[in-house]
């Protein structure tokens, strides 16, 4: 299959790269010229326009910002799909955008798929991320091996939008983690703890987690740079709040959350990393919350393998 990618930033940048290490004829397009001479340098054709990129390619791969930039490329591509192209959405994106966008694909014969990933930059560029994928059993079966050369676990969560209202869950958890671990760390510190020692202590216990094992070491190092900002998580974490408005769900802790992380983004940028939320307790302490032998940037040391589908557990 010949595979169109669209969006060659962070996550997108090194989704496409796994695609590219794994031989997939690629074809790319970003607006950023640089990123597409880099892929190019690599063995990716340039696409052109998202429209040509449609009418080329058997399936687009699209991972942009935020819905608006996918509704505006998806615009361009409709008029190249025929029946049997593919779109698979893999940015952070409303579920109910996607499901309008998707029964325009539809309209023309085309399939989508709802398709977010989880687990960091320093996964997705090991091919080693987890991707939840929303569609159609058949239309599942026929993007599976593309996926399975980006991610390690790949789980068909049925329906189309299903995917996303899952992906904003997990980035609304993930964002409440980080903040108790800003919290934490910093009473540790203020208590005379060696924060080193309270890394390990935390991740021996029932209190660790995936965002404690990676973004706990970035902040400790003073690297701060988890290659993911606080305009996205702002973007996710309201994706999330309306979810819970739109089901008549009152939160309490939620609401928090966007106040604080709008706090952060007045301080030190919209688009500042979202590590940097320790340095408002550092502001308000007088305290810095570093630890020496703490890496600057994540590795992910797990080997890559071929993907495969994960099967829900069922009770029985």
């Amino acid at each position: 299959m010949k595979i169109g990618f669209i969006g060659l930033g962070n996550v997108g940048g090194k989704l496409s790269g796994s695609l590219l290490r794994n031989g997939v004829e690629l074809y790319v397009h970003d607006l950023d010229a640089e990123l597409v001479a880099e892929k190019v340098a690599g063995g990716a054709v340039a696409g052109g326009s998202p429209a040509e990129m449609m009418r080329t390619c058997d399936a687009v791969i699209t991972c942009l910002p935020s819905p608006a930039a996918s509704a505006a490329v998806v615009e361009q591509m409709l008029p190249e799909v025929t029946d049997g192209k593919i779109w698979i959405e893999m940015s952070t994106t409303d579920a109910n955008e996607i499901k309008r966008l998707a029964a325009l694909v539809q309209a023309q014969g085309g399939a989508a798929v709802d398709c977010p990933v989880s687990g960091g930059c320093h996964r997705a560029d090991t091919g080693n991320i987890s991707i939840y994928a929303g569609c159609d059993r058949e239309t599942f079966d026929r993007v599976l091996p593309i996926l399975t050369h980006m991610g390690r676990r790949i789980l068909h969560v049925g329906e189309l939008g299903n995917a996303s209202v899952l992906k904003v869950m997990t980035n609304y958890l993930a964002t409440a983690n980080l903040l108790t671990l800003c919290e934490a760390l910093t009473v540790m510190n203020a208590q005379g703890m060696d924060l080193g020692m309270t890394y390990e202590a935390i991740a021996m216990s029932s209190g660790t987690s995936f965002v404690h094992e990676t973004e706990s070491q970035l902040i400790l190092s003073g690297s701060r740079d988890v290659n993911f900002t606080m305009d996205l998580i702002q973007k996710d974490i309201g994706l999330f709040q309306k979810l819970a408005d739109d089901a008549g769900v009152p939160l309490e802790i939620s609401p928090l959350m966007i106040e604080m992380m709008g706090d952060g983004q007045k301080r030190y940028g919209d688009r500042a990393q979202s590590d940097r939320m320790i340095e408002r307790l550092e502001e308000a302490t007088g305290l810095e919350v570093l630890a020496e032998g703490f890496p600057m940037d994540l590795v992910d040391d797990e080997p890559e393998e071929r993907g495969y589908e994960v099967r829900p557990k069922r009770l029985m």
